[in-house]
């Protein structure tokens, strides 16, 4: 409890510039002490986690589903340090987050006070803005500072560090008045200029054969809707990176479903690969063309014509030289719908069913080429068949998160979003092991009422089972997909390929992973035959409640990436 009578101190100066930029709720372990008793007796939640790692992953996830930062906050010294990872995946994914972090007392700095670190060196190569608040006046002025950049330009992550003394102290009065609202993201749409988008226009028009890359940039611009106008007023296939995911309804006949890594053998992206070796024009919105998302940077033509469209100016042509379109996606989305319309679409309409045949029947042999897979009946059981029983209890709202490696493979090869929009999200900004269960924790939070799935293996949900009991204290009904195969997936089939061998740590001893679970109090269930996968996902989905369905699946199962198109 704090006195209401006390006078303002500077963590309640924070506190009521939080609540002017709308924000509802935090993820921490009580430190800064000061701070989080200002939140709480406020009205803004805490999300209490078990480990600064996750609640990072929590917080970052919360954000991508919100549309609004996540904040997280964080103890000095060892706390501090944990935060680093899941900042560094905000900001290669371009998620905005503010880490408050408490800083030793202001007469103590520099004297090997307990749990000193230099945080400014500590957070300067995972954030676009680390700033101290040591002057009681300047509160209002750091966090607006804060905020602005994290929701600025490529969004990302923030740090405020907090000296205990000074939020203990009084707050000085503030040189100059403030109240606008900073919380949501993005706060500017700037457009590209008319001269591009207008040549941008006519390349699309005139071409034979353009397609559409979009990536993770959509989503966080909230250019869903756009996209999907442009792409039925251009006639045009629209394809997706992983992080784009759900960027596009790829029930819709002109989409393409997901393009890079995942092009090997048993893949969509091996029939679509086709219209991508013809394009002529390849618009690429909000993708960093990394390494993943184009099959180390082998799968667009040599000869196209790119153009592309990105609200950080240092990723347009960082890898294909192109037509300049910087801006925020959905502005520039919306005037290149616009400009089209004033040009003869007449050519584009007419190849409009041939692309969507050849795009349908790509869907189709996809089916085929899986159908051995997705309708195995094996014991262990194929990750192919969970997601099969998957898919049909998915509606437009569920929120799919996944674990990196194997488990973000999984969602994004096999599933199929139903809106554009939606969210089948994974964390492939530096794709850490262990965020599925809290970013699903964290979307969960973000949109109550919703159902959320986490996939995860079982390499990555030991860096993060001990926040099954925050589950449980919080009240947060996530259900937690276990595809237990008792090896590190990835590791070993890659050391395969590449060595002909792996190393000694690819293989675990038995985890009863349901067991851990219920200790937690979580209800969990172990399936290890195919007709009790069904039962289980839907008995959780109707509980309302934390659940975990731990899958004995086969070692021998992997995704379709192109690195296994010889085998394993």
């Amino acid at each position: 409890m704090t006195d209401s009578t006390a006078p303002e101190t500077v963590a309640d100066r924070i506190v009521a510039a939080l609540k002017r930029h709308g924000v509802e709720c935090f993820f921490g372990q009580s430190l800064p002490s000061k701070l989080v008793l200002a939140c709480e007796a406020a009205g803004i939640r805490q999300i209490s986690y078990r480990q600064e790692n996750m609640g990072g992953a929590m917080a970052d996830a919360y954000a991508r589903v919100s549309g609004k930062i996540g904040m997280v906050v964080g103890q000095n010294g060892p706390a501090a340090t944990l935060l680093v990872p899941p900042m560094a995946e905000a900001k290669q994914a371009g998620i905005p987050m503010i880490a408050f972090v408490q800083e030793v007392e202001t007469p103590t700095i520099d004297r090997n006070a307990f749990q000193e670190l230099d945080h400014m060196a500590l957070f300067h190569g995972v954030c676009k803005f680390v700033r101290k608040i040591d002057d009681p006046t300047r509160v209002d002025d750091y966090i607006d500072m804060a905020l602005t950049a994290a929701n600025t330009g490529k969004p990302g992550p923030v740090a405020l560090l907090l000296p205990a003394d000074v939020l203990r102290g009084p707050a000085g009065e503030p040189p100059f008045p403030r109240a606008a609202s900073l919380g949501h993201f993005p706060l500017d749409r700037p457009c590209a200029s008319q001269a591009a988008v207008a040549e941008a226009a006519r390349l699309i028009a005139e071409a034979k054969a353009p397609i559409v890359i979009a990536g993770g940039g959509v989503h966080v611009s909230g250019a869903t809707q756009a996209l999907a106008g442009f792409m039925d007023t251009a006639h045009i296939p629209v394809f997706t990176t992983n992080m784009g995911k759900g960027a596009v309804d790829e029930t819709n006949a002109l989409a393409g479903g997901v393009q890079g890594a995942l092009n090997g053998p048993n893949s969509l992206a091996r029939h679509t690969q086709p219209l991508l070796d013809e394009a002529d024009v390849v618009l690429l919105i909000g993708t960093r063309t990394n390494q993943n998302g184009t099959d180390n940077w082998k799968i667009y033509p040599k000869g196209a014509r790119f153009i592309h469209l990105d609200i950080d100016p240092m990723e347009i042509g960082r890898t294909y030289e192109a037509l300049r379109l910087q801006g925020d996606a959905r502005e520039t989305l919306a005037a290149l719908t616009r400009a089209l319309a004033d040009l003869d679409l007449s050519a584009r309409k007419a190849a409009r069913p041939a692309v969507e045949q050849r795009l349908t029947e790509a869907w189709a042999a996809f089916e085929v080429d899986r159908a051995p897979l997705t309708g195995s009946n094996e014991s262990p059981i194929r990750p192919e068949r969970v997601m099969a029983e998957l898919q049909p209890l998915l509606t437009p709202d569920t929120i799919v998160v996944a674990d990196a490696s194997y488990s973000s493979m999984w969602i994004v090869g096999q599933l199929k979003a139903q809106q554009a929009g939606q969210r089948i999200i994974a964390p492939r900004g530096l794709a850490g092991l262990g965020w599925g269960m809290p970013m699903g924790l964290g979307a969960a939070v973000a949109r109550p009422g919703a159902p959320v799935i986490a996939l995860v293996g079982d390499g990555g949900f030991a860096h993060s089972w001990a926040e099954l009991e925050t589950a449980v204290r919080m009240n947060i009904p996530l259900i937690t997909i276990v595809l237990n195969n008792g090896i590190l997936g990835f590791q070993k089939h890659a050391e395969t390929v590449k060595f002909g061998e792996w190393t000694s740590a690819v293989h675990f001893d038995s985890v009863d992973h349901a067991a851990v679970a219920r200790a937690c109090g979580v209800q969990a269930t172990r399936v290890d035959a195919v007709g009790d996968i069904g039962p289980a996902l839907q008995e959780a989905l109707a509980s309302g409640q934390p659940r975990l369905i731990e899958v004995i699946t086969t070692p021998e199962a992997y995704p379709a990436l192109s690195l296994f198109a010889n085998g394993v």
